[in-house]
């Protein structure tokens, strides 16, 4: 098996996945249904989507999990299934990462609690989202997990608690995380990349970066910023293909697969060491970026 430090070791830019949700939806996932559910529902799809990352060329294949947390999976009343769903989730990626035909990982992915920090008005405190990124961790380590993938946060204490709480799970397993810089260099909390960087790495995550947002351009600042900050972090690039756009009745994204091994060039020379794509990416467009970063 392949491990965080032997895909990190070489130097070698290394390449993380796609979108997820986009992909469901192509395949009949609901606006609004929960897609940690088809774990269990349609495991053959998931496997499919992963499989096809893997297969453009990704090293680094996200579990189905995003909203595996507690607090999300009440919103649809399934907060009892989170250890069943994530560790789904976790064996299903495993299968298809060890049946690559090049080295890759399994990432656990963990997204935002979905609740305000009681610090800025809500009701979750920092100990209490703690134990609910906790929990999905330790579902998430027990199926096997190489890394703990947190992204998407805006909110430092939030980001911080994950972190904590990963690590609480499960102490020897890296963590990485990522932060959306989608409000004029900064996230939509007012975090700066440069203090999104020392934060993080302070907690004891082993890479971290920018992810989601409005479009690639956004995030070679921050890369540039986290670079000039932290000359020796391991940094993470994983923008959106641009902002959705409604043509007809479906969902389409205007930046194509060429023009994000373009930005994937630009990410690496701003600094990332890691580059994947977010929101509306797709297989194409991770082929596009793996290919550019391996023969330039």
């Amino acid at each position: 098996m392949t491990s965080w430090q032997d895909l990190i070791g070489n130097g070698a830019t290394v390449v993380a996945d796609g979108a997820m949700g986009t992909m469901l939806m192509q395949n009949g996932l609901e606006f609004g249904d929960p897609p940690e559910v088809w774990n269990l529902e349609h495991p053959e799809i998931i496997r499919r989507v992963q499989r096809g990352y893997l297969d453009a060329g990704s090293q680094i294949i996200l579990t189905n999990t995003f909203g595996g947390n507690r607090l999300r999976l009440e919103l649809h009343g399934r907060e009892d299934r989170v250890d069943q769903l994530n560790r789904t989730a976790a064996i299903l990626a495993r299968v298809e990462a060890d049946a690559a035909d090049h080295p890759a990982i399994v990432a656990g992915d963990i997204g935002p609690s979905g609740q305000i920090m009681a610090a800025i008005g809500g009701t979750l405190t920092p100990e209490g989202a703690r134990e609910v990124f906790a929990e999905q961790a330790r579902a998430l380590a027990a199926a096997g997990v190489d890394v703990m993938w947190i992204e998407t946060m805006s909110d430092l204490s939030e980001t911080v608690a994950a972190i904590q709480g990963a690590k609480d799970a499960a102490p020897e397993t890296p963590v990485i995380a990522t932060m959306s810089f989608d409000t004029r260099g900064h996230t939509m909390m007012g975090v700066s990349p440069e203090k999104a960087a020392e934060a993080l790495l302070s907690a004891g995550a082993v890479a971290v970066g920018g992810n989601c947002g409005n479009g690639p351009e956004e995030l070679i600042p921050v890369m540039q910023r986290m670079r000039a900050a932290f000359p020796d972090a391991k940094l993470v690039a994983k923008a959106n293909v641009g902002q959705p756009q409604l043509v007809g009745m479906k969902v389409a994204y205007d930046t194509t697969p060429e023009m994000m091994a373009d930005f994937a060039r630009r990410f690496r020379e701003a600094g990332a060491n890691i580059v994947g794509a977010c929101c509306g990416s797709t297989p194409p467009h991770l082929h596009a970026m793996a290919e550019a970063l391996s023969t330039s």
